[in-house]
């Protein structure tokens, strides 16, 4: 029984600190003229329990983080945009986990580019504009910046916090 507390409270903790990430990251002005550039500040706790607890951890916390961040901060649209990027990145994380040839940073890139890949193919579903892909190169570029931040800031939490049960 403690070691179910012990996860239930893991994974409570974790979402609230990636709610709050989310929240700063509104807070930071981001000087790219594409639209829906952002840092991935949350992702740091989406790839941090990816490693440490896998994606059993991972996709829950993720979830109830979009789903709760786009009630309290957001609307539909922002909630449809947020899951999509949200499970496709979650996604290509666990598949390229599980390959084990790339790096914690390198998973995060993979989940920063398919994270805009996500909102790319969602915005073109409720628009039916398909030219809205336009924006995909420059989101691959900045999603391997953040990747590679969110990833770095990651594997520095992975080597700090150890969990005992």
């Amino acid at each position: 029984m403690k070691a179910k507390t012990h996860t239930i409270t893991l994974l409570g903790v974790s979402t609230a600190a990636a709610m709050v990430l989310a929240y700063v990251e509104t807070l930071i002005p981001v000087p790219f003229a594409v639209p829906g550039v952002k840092i991935g500040l949350a992702n740091t706790v989406a790839v941090f329990l990816l490693v440490k607890r896998g994606w059993k951890a991972a996709l829950p916390v993720s979830i109830v983080r979009v789903l709760l961040s786009s009630l309290m901060f957001g609307n539909f649209a922002s909630f449809a945009y947020s899951v999509s990027g949200a499970l496709l990145s979650m996604l290509a994380m666990i598949a390229a986990m599980k390959t084990g040839k790339l790096s914690e940073i390198g998973v995060s890139v993979i989940g920063a580019v398919f994270h805009n890949a996500g909102q790319i193919i969602m915005a073109i579903a409720l628009t039916g504009t398909k030219e809205i892909a336009f924006w995909l190169p420059p989101l691959i570029i900045s999603g391997i910046v953040t990747g590679i931040a969110v990833g770095t800031v990651a594997v520095l939490l992975v080597k700090k916090i150890d969990f005992k049960q």
